[in-house]
């Protein structure tokens, strides 16, 4: 055998992988310079990591940046999504409408209010919310619709708002995926009521176990700081309803962002928008390379949509078995691995197959605690969320290029290439 035969057969079966040598500067994030450094160690060396200074100019930063009037920092994303379904009242025996195919913190946070969690079904080429199926779930419970901009993909906001308004419901934006992402050329975060995001290590925008809460609607804002930021709502409590509140956490949850955390996080938004356009730079050089091969799709908007994939978080593939004979996605996923391309499945376990949602009393109520607080059986079975429940076989990780380096892109374009068009050796 030649050696281009031997270059051109897949790994997987003798051949010699496509990808080898140290690639791990493409991928490393996030990038950590001296300027964090010293702006961390300045807070650390003044034992200031407990205080919230240095939060406050973030949070003011964070909030011009993103384009809202408040901006309110916590521990990390969960932390920021319970606050804002307190913020919007969210209560005991409300209900919240939320995609199944989500990090669990999306949805399951209405435990702890008393609330209870909803699920619709995911559009097949987003992966976000489907608006289409949102209206006939709502009930005289519903408060609030979360939307969550998955993998960095922005949901179709504007029926989602459409539908929100006519109902008189709230809705919360989870843009944990899509820091600086923009739908129909705005901000993602800055459509719904109110938005909440995580920021911790492994998101685009990343500064450690942090959280933020954005919003244009003050009793939002004020409900959220009185949930888990007691020292600052002195200050802060400014409507009547509210004022007594004031020293104590009306959550009963301790809600502060460390200092460390705020002080990255200053540095990394400098420096954001320009990280975020090479990443978008080279992974839609890598799909347009791929553009046109069975088997795959891009998870990404139309080109002329104004939409864009922030930092293209958590940088999935769209995989159509039905084009490439059948093949499975982990006989796929394996081929790829062999090449040197890190590629797996690539999304959450849905939420609402899981036995917390349908069986779990967490709260020892005698009944399972979304039928406790529901006050009826709203347990969705598997089949309930068709596309959601197929999704699994259907989407895959790509490589999560923090450069834009053409040329070792060029490697990993010719790795998904030659397995795809070599796809029928691996039946």
């Amino acid at each position: 055998m030649t050696a281009t035969a031997v270059q051109n057969k897949l790994a997987i079966l003798g051949g010699e992988p496509g990808v080898t040598g140290d690639h791990s500067e493409l991928f490393r994030w996030p990038i950590v310079t001296k300027e964090h450094e010293d702006a961390v160690l300045e807070v650390l060396r003044a034992g200031r990591m407990s205080g919230w200074d240095v939060t406050q100019k973030f949070e003011a930063e964070f909030a011009e940046y993103i384009g809202t009037d408040y901006a309110l920092g916590s521990p990390n994303g969960t932390a920021a999504l319970i606050e804002a379904m307190f913020g919007c009242k969210v209560g005991r025996g409300d209900e919240i409408i939320a995609p199944s195919m989500t990090f669990w913190s999306t949805a399951l946070p209405a435990f702890n209010l008393g609330a209870t969690p909803i699920f619709a079904d995911i559009e097949p080429d987003s992966l976000c919310i489907d608006p289409k199926d949102i209206e006939h779930r709502i009930t005289e419970r519903t408060k609030a619709i979360i939307p969550v901009h998955y993998c960095g993909h922005p949901a179709d906001m504007d029926p989602i708002m459409e539908i929100a308004r006519r109902h008189g419901i709230k809705v919360i934006e989870d843009v944990s995926h899509a820091h600086g992402g923009l739908y129909k050329g705005r901000k993602v975060g800055t459509f719904g009521d109110v938005a909440a995001m995580s920021m911790m290590s492994g998101k685009s925008f990343a500064i450690g176990e942090a959280g933020m809460l954005c919003t244009n609607d003050q009793e939002i804002y004020e409900r959220a700081l009185s949930f888990g930021h007691y020292e600052q709502t002195s200050g802060k409590l400014t409507l009547p309803d509210l004022k007594p509140w004031a020293g104590l956490p009306v959550g009963a949850y301790k809600n502060r962002l460390n200092q460390l955390c705020s002080a990255m996080g200053r540095v990394q938004l400098k420096h954001y928008p320009g990280k975020i356009q090479e990443i978008q730079d080279a992974l839609n050089y890598f799909w347009d390379e791929l553009e046109g091969l069975p088997g795959i799709r891009a998870h990404r908007p139309a080109k002329d949509s104004g939409s864009s994939m922030a930092g293209w978080y958590a940088a999935t593939g769209l995989y159509l078995p039905e084009e490439l004979g059948g093949l499975p996605l982990s006989k796929f996923t394996g081929a790829m691995r062999a090449e040197g391309v890190s590629c797996s499945r690539g999304c959450n376990n849905p939420l609402h197959l899981h036995y917390v949602l349908n069986e779990a009393d967490i709260y020892g109520d005698g009944k399972p605690t979304r039928l406790a607080f529901a006050n009826r059986d709203v347990r969705q079975p598997a089949g309930s969320l068709p596309v959601t429940e197929a999704l699994p076989e259907r989407c895959f990780s790509i490589p999560w290029f923090k450069h834009d380096r053409r040329d070792e892109i060029d490697l990993y374009v010719a790795a998904f290439r030659k397995v795809l068009e070599q796809a029928d050796q691996l039946l």
